[in-house]
């Protein structure tokens, strides 16, 4: 990945607290997976940063090579990878997303 994409994406996660990297957008969705993630974080009413991949190439593939996840959608919490959306669906479930954001002090729907 060349040294923009990786300032972009950096800079995507350095300065959101909640970041979204996922095929389409929130309210567009081009992808189950990111439309599953970005559903969960609506109904929890989280503000957080959506980049769309889709209109990327470049960071497309540098997301996956930055953070040594395979797949989009993925999220990121206070500069942390969380996972993807499987990752994210089993942690919504069973309330440790609630407890991330607690944790990191992310105001959330409780």
């Amino acid at each position: 990945m060349d040294q923009q994409t990786k300032e972009l994406i950096e800079s995507n996660i350095n300065t959101n607290e909640v970041c979204l990297f996922m095929k389409g957008t929130p309210d567009a969705p081009e992808c189950g997976f990111s439309m599953a993630v970005a559903n969960m974080l609506k109904i929890l009413e989280v503000n957080f940063k959506s980049v769309n991949v889709l209109s990327d190439q470049n960071i497309r593939e540098g997301i996956k090579m930055f953070s040594e996840w395979p797949t989009v959608p993925q999220l990121y919490v206070k500069k942390e990878f969380v996972g993807g959306c499987d990752i994210v669906k089993e942690m919504f479930e069973n309330g440790e997303l609630k407890k991330l954001f607690e944790d990191k002090q992310i105001k959330y729907k409780k």
